[in-house]
């Protein structure tokens, strides 16, 4: 199962809106199969896994065990469902790392294969498997995009200066810390800073240091202060600004929200799930984070903190209490990931 999940990692950033599924089929102690979910309307994991099989292999598959890290589907999609594969193949038994919450599915794959007269074990590795497809679930059990907060601070504490009341950006992270930034901007479909954060950094907010998909861009811009000119005008999908609804300004690219409300950021939030976008991560500033904070609205916290004293400026937000998920040493930072209790 390990395994399998190291495949899927393959086509991570890549799958939206499917999970990130692998495969593997082993006959007596020995891989003779495997694959992997590559991306949206491609062929399941259990089809490429199978496919992979050699053909003076293939006689054994129905003495071999398939391996799969999510419940396999059991409806007609853009592609047949693998619960009828693996039926036809006649497997042995089947491993299931965790059951698909997707209403298609939600234990439809499991049933079918039994009721064939294949012997299913299910929750192998679960929490680790779920976790794999975090993002997938949070959507389909939450009926959220997963929310990632991400930020990098001094070992004193702040995250930027200011001049007078602007806030002005320090160079924090080297370039190993981008990358790693980058990439996590791969694995998510949309990302949200503050206008703050336009006005004082000019952030491109896509993956230029990491070869992957640059997420969509939103922005919280209650009275329309984002510069026409700023870089994510350049976007190849124009950025969404979030305006208060007495705002009057239009536009397909504006969204109105009652930023008065103490509900504004679940407005916010649902508006990006609405587009089917399954992850959210927030970059800044420290208002936009500490919002998102204060009202609960996150699942996990990515923080680079660097050795660097600053002594005075904008302070970094405060985490809250929550599971430390990792620490490990990332370019000049340390980056720490934290998950929601």
């Amino acid at each position: 199962m390990r395994r399998c999940i190291s495949l899927a990692l393959n086509a991570e950033g890549r799958t939206y809106p499917n999970p990130m599924v692998g495969a593997v089929i082993v006959y007596n102690d020995r891989i003779i199969g495997e694959g992997w979910h590559h991306k949206a309307g491609q062929p399941h994991a259990e089809v490429n896994a199978v496919n992979s099989v050699l053909i003076p292999d293939r006689k054994f598959l129905p003495a071999s065990t398939i391996y799969v890290s999510l419940e396999p589907c059991a409806h007609y999609g853009k592609t047949p469902p693998c619960a009828e594969l693996i039926i036809r193949t006649h497997f042995r038994r089947v491993v299931v790392g965790c059951k698909d919450s997707f209403k298609e599915v939600s234990g439809k794959g499991i049933d079918m294969i039994r009721r064939a007269g294949i012997e299913v074990k299910v929750s192998v590795l679960e929490e680790q498997c779920r976790h794999l497809n975090r993002r997938f679930f949070a959507m389909q059990e939450l009926a959220r995009p997963y929310i990632t907060l991400k930020w990098a601070e001094t070992a004193d504490g702040f995250i930027g200066m200011r001049v007078g009341d602007d806030p002005v950006p320090v160079n924090i992270s080297d370039s190993v810390c981008r990358s790693f930034a980058h990439h996590l901007r791969h694995t998510e479909q949309a990302i949200l800073v503050g206008v703050s954060t336009v006005v004082a950094d000019n952030p491109s907010l896509n993956t230029r240091y990491w070869t992957g998909n640059s997420p969509r861009i939103f922005v919280i811009d209650p009275h329309s202060r984002c510069p026409q000119n700023a870089k994510i005008f350049f976007a190849s999908i124009p950025p969404t600004l979030f305006v208060d609804k007495s705002t009057k300004t239009s536009g397909t690219d504006k969204v109105p929200i009652d930023f008065s409300s103490p509900d504004s950021l679940s407005e916010v939030v649902k508006h990006i799930a609405s587009l089917g976008l399954q992850s959210v991560l927030v970059e800044g500033g420290a208002f936009t984070l500490s919002r998102f904070i204060e009202a609960g609205l996150y699942d996990e916290i990515h923080v680079f903190k660097s050795a660097e004293l600053l002594g005075d400026g904008i302070k970094a937000p405060t985490i809250p209490h929550a599971t430390l998920l990792s620490d490990e040493r990332v370019g000049n930072c340390r980056l720490m990931k934290w998950k929601k209790l």
